[in-house]
């Protein structure tokens, strides 16, 4: 259920409070940038979410707006799970961490090709990023 009253209505607090625990990041990043839609493919991800947590922060999620949850057309007993464009617009941010991360942590290269490639595309990768997201996601692709 999504919270009706806040810690405070500072814009840092009230954003960290709806999207600012790891799991909830990851899988968000899982959905922008690894195509994942469905549970299970969370639950395959590297940082091993338990189903409890995973199952807590989708729904949590979705209540926020960042996400919907849908009937899978391709499968009767499966959910899919898409970004809406309040979700889509968290993609600046990420990429921020990303970059971040590239500048002052030990990452692993192959991991981080992505964020590398997105900077070397200008101010318009992001956009393009974007753009793709909403095809996908909004667009019902």
């Amino acid at each position: 259920m999504m919270q009706t009253s806040f810690r405070s209505g500072c814009p840092i607090n009230l954003g960290l409070e709806v999207f600012g625990d790891k799991w909830t990041l990851l899988i968000i990043r899982d959905m922008m940038f690894a195509g994942k839609r469905h549970f299970r493919e969370f639950l395959a991800s590297d940082e091993a979410i338990s189903s409890n947590i995973l199952s807590d922060r989708l729904a949590m999620l979705v209540e926020a707006g960042i996400v919907t949850r849908a009937g899978d057309p391709s499968h009767k007993l499966k959910a899919i799970y898409s970004l809406t464009a309040k979700g889509i617009d968290l993609l600046p941010i990420i990429a921020q961490i990303s970059r971040w991360s590239r500048s002052y942590m030990p990452v692993d290269p192959v991991l981080a090709a992505t964020g590398e490639a997105r900077d070397r595309g200008g101010p318009g990768a992001i956009d393009a990023q974007m753009a793709e997201l909403r095809r996908v996601h909004l667009g019902g692709g």
